[in-house]
């Protein structure tokens, strides 16, 4: 097919494939289309308690991927992995049990007793059974920040071998705009961050420290997110060369710990926003030993291919990640964490993406990969893998489109795209032609889903959300506190209006990218760029 007739075919998924996601100018809802049809479907399955919420190495793992498996099989796409549509990703498996269920620090105005669960949730990466570390002193070590660009580092003139570093969320930025980002957080501002960089720094173990405004969530996230059956990749030093442990202490009880350790939390804070900050002994030490329940695994990423045409040796991705918190600890009575909207939302997005492709009946230029990613409520772990062994080479991925809590969500006016690359004139196109208002933001989601395992890599990403102008007023989304909890369930009077809003609008810029000659690349002031 010559390009004018790619043109025009593009032109019309813009026009027409989008048609059922045009806000109404009058406050009634949307009516329910083809798309609306599939997406409530799959997401009404994934999040059921039959799929257990979905938990990677449990039981509950084979039932969902086989059912995404056979959704990409009934749609006529082929295996992305040789004959097969899955991928194995090696995950540790581990649950961190303190003995006596706390330790206690010593510092030189008293001890302050750190009770697990309730005061820290702490875990490990390596596989030994007991990890005992004995008169571990602890330092305060501002933000845990070496951050060359922006002439910071914590750790200048300070040896942390084998010690407990004490951080804080987030960074400087949030409290002193002049700093990194301002209140963007950048990538340092990130625990994982700061846990890669107490690893390098040879730190025995590291806590940071939780403040619900900073950190953009509760305690309450944390002990659903990481109090049992930790997940982590293991790496070519077998996890030897990470901390012995990682986890979060509570601001109340890192307040403590300071005070007994002769200093108040907000001079702690005052003075870690300093570019001469100084890290520093608390001269506070402590025993700590654990119990690690530990395994080793393989989970699967699940992927799916529809072939392109004369450029088929290049790839546009759509991904999701398929996985939750399972069964875990008991709230209101319900111990189901079934990730409705976080995120059966998104794998149903890219399913329904997937049929709006297979049905369309003309094949675009570029193929489509189809990814469903393992472990991202484990740190990416998924799609770090996928990175470190893509099944399409990383570069001729042209672009990846990334969803993670897609529904619910309510039409809106307006669109925010995430993107900093040239990809945003697609967007820009798909949503006028919806009769939406575009905006191009630059923002902390850059860092907190799977499209951040490409963005480190180099590899261009999309991630569009709605806006704030709501077609019917007073219109709700995910409902609040939702958020990693087993109430983040499927309900038919979800309003998911907006949901196929950008359903059609991002089918629209995949098969532009797909079909266009140019390629999407990073602007020049982005963070990320290509590899060479």
């Amino acid at each position: 097919m010559n390009k004018g007739k790619y043109l025009l075919l593009g032109f019309l998924a813009t026009q027409l494939l989008s048609v059922s996601a045009q806000p109404e100018r009058r406050s009634e809802r949307l009516k329910t289309s083809v798309d609306e049809t599939t997406f409530r479907k799959h997401v009404s399955v994934l999040a059921s308690d039959e799929y257990g919420g979905r938990k990677p190495l449990t039981p509950y793992e084979q039932k969902t991927i086989d059912y995404i498996a056979g959704e990409f099989r009934n749609l006529g796409l082929k295996p992305a992995n040789g004959n097969s549509y899955f991928q194995d990703v090696p995950l540790v498996d581990a649950t961190v049990k303190a003995k006596g269920g706390n330790f206690v620090v010593k510092g030189k105005k008293g001890r302050t007793v750190v009770r697990d669960y309730d005061d820290d949730i702490i875990w490990t990466a390596h596989k030994d059974k007991k990890i005992n570390i004995k008169n571990a002193e602890f330092v305060f070590v501002g933000f845990g920040i070496n951050a060359p660009e922006y002439g910071w580092n914590d750790y200048d003139g300070i040896d942390v071998k084998d010690k407990v570093v004490v951080a804080l969320v987030n960074d400087p930025g949030y409290y002193d705009q002049s700093l990194f980002d301002g209140k963007q957080m950048t990538y340092y501002g990130r625990w994982i961050y700061k846990f890669e960089e107490a690893s390098r720094q040879g730190a025995a173990g590291v806590l940071v420290v939780h403040d619900d405004r900073p950190a953009t969530y509760g305690w309450n996230v944390v002990q659903a997110s990481w109090w049992e059956h930790n997940l982590e990749l293991v790496n070519d030093n077998d996890n030897r060369d990470l901390v012995l442990f990682k986890g979060w202490i509570t601001k109340a009880k890192a307040s403590e710990l300071f005070e007994k350790a002769g200093y108040s939390y907000d001079e702690l804070l005052k003075r870690a926003q300093r570019k001469d900050f100084k890290s520093f002994s608390l001269q506070s030490k402590a025993d700590i030993s654990f119990v690690n329940n530990v395994s080793v695994g393989i989970s699967h990423n699940v992927a799916a291919i529809l072939p392109g045409t004369d450029l088929k040796d290049e790839y546009v991705v759509y991904t999701a990640h398929w996985d939750h918190f399972g069964i875990g600890k008991p709230v209101n009575g319900d111990s189901i964490y079934n990730g409705a909207s976080d995120n059966a939302s998104g794998v149903s997005t890219i399913l329904t993406i997937a049929k709006k492709f297979a049905e369309l009946g003309v094949k675009p230029r570029r193929s489509i990969l189809f990814l469903s990613v393992t472990a991202e409520e484990a740190v990416l772990l998924g799609s770090q893998h996928y990175v470190m062994h893509p099944l399409v080479p990383l570069d001729k991925t042209v672009a990846v489109l990334n969803y993670d809590g897609t529904g619910p969500s309510p039409a809106t006016y307006d669109v925010v795209n995430h993107a900093q690359n040239t990809a945003d004139k697609y967007v820009r196109i798909a949503a006028e032609s919806q009769g939406r208002k575009y905006i191009p933001v630059k923002s902390n989601t850059g860092y907190r889903s799977d499209h951040f395992s490409f963005n480190r890599v180099g590899v261009p990403t999309i991630v569009t959300r709605n806006g704030g102008s709501l077609v019917k007023e007073g219109a709700r989304g995910r409902k609040p506190g939702v958020y990693h909890q087993p109430s983040d369930e499927y309900s038919d009077d979800w309003d998911v209006s907006g949901t196929i809003q950008n359903i059609g609008l991002t089918f629209s810029v995949g098969w532009q990218i797909a079909n266009m000659d140019e390629k999407v690349e990073w602007y020049p002031d982005a963070p990320y760029q290509r590899k060479k």
